[in-house]
Formats: C-alpha cells, structure tokens, sequence
C-alpha cells in the first residue's frame, strides 16, 4: 500500500460521529443538520429532465475532454461572468470534471515534481480538506496559512517567506471560502500571480461558491478576471475549479470543470486520460443547459438570503456572527470549546454542527478553528429558524 496512506487525517464527519457517540438528543425535537456543505434546494426540473432525456447516449463511450458544446457553454459562461474578453478558448482551455472534488485531488497529482526537494503545496486555514490529501498523496508538504478575524479571515500572503514561495509547486485558493465565505480581493489575486510567475508555481482557485453571494452588483471576483486584467491574457499559471453542485444545487450530478492556462489544461487531460473519469453523455447534456440558464441561480440566491436574514436576526443579539461575503455558511464564534458546544447543541437540543477544529490544523501555536462553529444553511427555511432558536436555547444555559 502507498505509505502515504497513513499520514491522510480523518474526515471532519468521522470526527464528529465519534464526537456525538453516547449522546441522546430529546426525542421530540427532530434532528436539523447544518453540518454538511450539501445544498437541499430543489434540483431544477429542467436539468432533471435534460439528464432523462439524454439517457441514449449510453451506447457510446464520452471522451474525457468533453463535447464541445459543453465546453462551449462553459467558456461563454466563463466569458460573461467574469468578464475575460473572450480570452477563454473552450478547445483548449476547458475540461469537464465530475465535481470539483475529484478534480481538486486529481490536480496535485498531475502538477507536483515529487523530484524536487521538499516541494510544498501552499493552502489558507481552516481548509477544505481535500487540498491536504492530495498534497500528501502527491508526495509534498501541506503548508499551512492561517485565517483568522484578526485579518478578515484572509491568509497574510506578505508573511510568507521567499524560500516557501520557492519550494511552492502548488497554491490553493477557496474563494469565497469554505467555511469562512471570505472572498479574496481583485488586488491580492493579482499580488499572487505575479508571485506566480516569480517563484514558478501553479494557482488552482476553488470558486465553488463564488456565485452565492447577497449583492447582486458586485458578484466575487474570480481569478481568471483577474488575470485578464492584469495583463495575463493566456492565463498562464492560473487555473479555477467551478461547480454546479452550489450553483445549480445539482450535487448528484457530478458535474463541473477546470479551465485557464492552456499548457497546464493539456497536460491535466492527458492525466484525467490515463486516470478514466470522463464525464457520462447525459450528465454533459444536462450541465450545458444549467451553464447556459441564470435565472435559476438568482432564484437559489434569494433563497440563501432569506435564511440568512432569519437566522442571523435570531442569533446575532446572543452570539458572535455575521453574514458572510459570500457561500452558505455561518462561521460563528462560541464561548466555550467549540466541541463541547457541538456535543451538547446535539445532545440538548439536536442540531448537528460541525467543530470549526475539525477544518483546521494547529499551526503556529494555535488552531485558527477553534472556538468557532461552521454551520451550513442548506435546510428548508423552516428548520434554520427552529434550529437558529435552539441555539439561543443553548446559549442562555451556558
């Protein structure tokens, strides 16, 4: 077996199971989650029904670049969103992925030089932790950058050093991020790819939430924008990692992509080739009618603004929260440890949440998770008020 193996962390939700065993929530209340990053909007019925439609294509093997009329759809999406100038060719600057989870991992594998001394894979903290998997399977070191209030949950990218600039193969972005909802600024993403090209290092973003925001005139800005307009038009060094899983609350479909700098877009194919994950007929048919509709997707957001209004009105006057910049998440602050306030929000009032420990790594003499709690808005309306008001419950008793 790969020795690396060993040294993977256990998830976040195995951590938690462990951390509610021996618990026995009051029957009479049901159990709300607000734990797991998994939307529970309706799937729109039109991307159902593109999936339905398009079943015949099973007959035939999909290639692993894609259709190009799903590329196409992608880069024009792409195009509009983020403002690009046209400077997106779906031919050779777009794949298809299957969910960017897979792709996020698969991507360390295919970049990093496990020749190269010690190489580093750069990433913010509190993290999504499969960027700490793939480094570790990739044969590099995590390197981690701490977000915490002090710097509105953004990495301080000035303190770190030349030499980790250096052995940096790999930088992570999450913006808007997981589980803060920080959005990293136009200047600091062009700070970085100047950085980039210095040091010689790759920048993947994962802008999985960057269309779940509350302002609908000023939208997150995405990395290719910035690249573009600073000048980088061919992308170089730049790679982005989107979804329809936020977006389209289509996360059984599976279905996203990678796109930007071409020579890396090349090589990354020719290792999804050898790797076989090309992206079913049907699910293709169905991401090019949900990369081409907006309408839906402003719907989705007025939805996640209504429990954020809700919820936050219940819970600011009692607890250290705010509304995000962007994503579905509460990062909120707790008085106690923030697994002792998990454990007994389950056992007392049963409303899972996830420690904000349990997304982070002691680093630097602290652990920029702790005493926080992620919690992710994804149920009805109804069950975040009823859960928002167990919560207070909680607080009083403490």
């Amino acid at each position: 077996m790969n020795p690396d193996l060993a040294h993977l962390h256990p998830y976040p939700f195995e951590k938690l199971a462990q951390l509610k065993a021996g618990c026995t929530p009051p029957s009479n209340l049901p159990h709300i989650a607000l734990s797991i990053g998994e939307p529970k909007h309706p799937t729109p019925g039109f991307i159902t029904e593109a999936v339905i439609e398009h079943l015949h294509g099973l007959s035939n093997y999909p290639t692993t670049a894609g259709s190009i009329e799903l590329r196409q759809a992608i880069a024009t999406w792409l195009d509009k969103r983020f403002h690009l100038a046209g400077n997106i060719d779906p031919t050779t600057q777009v794949l298809p992925v299957n969910g960017t989870r897979e792709a996020l991992f698969a991507f360390a594998q295919a970049v990093v030089d496990r020749t190269a001394h010690t190489p580093l894979i750069v990433m913010p903290n509190p993290f999504y932790q499969i960027y700490e998997g793939a480094a570790i399977l990739a044969g590099a070191h995590p390197y981690f950058l701490n977000c915490t209030a002090d710097n509105n949950f953004m990495p301080d990218f000035d303190a770190v050093s030349n030499d980790v600039w250096d052995r940096c193969q790999l930088l992570y972005l999450c913006s808007p991020g997981n589980p803060t909802g920080a959005v990293i600024e136009q200047a600091t993403l062009t700070k970085l790819i100047e950085l980039a090209h210095k040091h010689n290092f790759i920048i993947a973003s994962d802008e999985c939430y960057s269309e779940l925001y509350f302002d609908e005139a000023h939208p997150p800005v995405g990395l290719l924008q910035a690249a573009v307009a600073a000048g980088y038009t061919d992308l170089s060094r730049c790679v982005v990692f989107h979804s329809l899983s936020k977006r389209s609350n289509a996360p059984g479909l599976r279905s996203g992509f990678v796109a930007g700098d071409a020579k890396i877009m090349k090589d990354f194919l020719r290792y999804r080739t050898y790797h076989g994950c090309a992206m079913p007929p049907s699910t293709q048919a169905a991401s090019i009618t949900a990369w081409n509709n907006e309408q839906h997707v402003v719907t989705n957001r007025q939805l996640y603004r209504e429990k954020f209004d809700a919820v936050l009105a219940i819970l600011s006057p009692v607890m250290n929260v705010t509304l995000p910049e962007a994503s579905f998440y509460l990062w909120a602050e707790t008085t106690i440890s923030d697994t002792d306030f998990a454990r007994r929000l389950f056992d007392e009032q049963n409303v899972t949440v996830l420690p904000g420990s349990y997304l982070a790594r002691d680093n630097n003499n602290s652990n920029p998770g702790s005493h926080r709690i992620r919690m992710a808005l994804v149920a009805p309306i109804e069950e975040c008020i009823d859960a928002a008001h167990r919560i207070v419950k909680l607080i009083k008793t403490l």
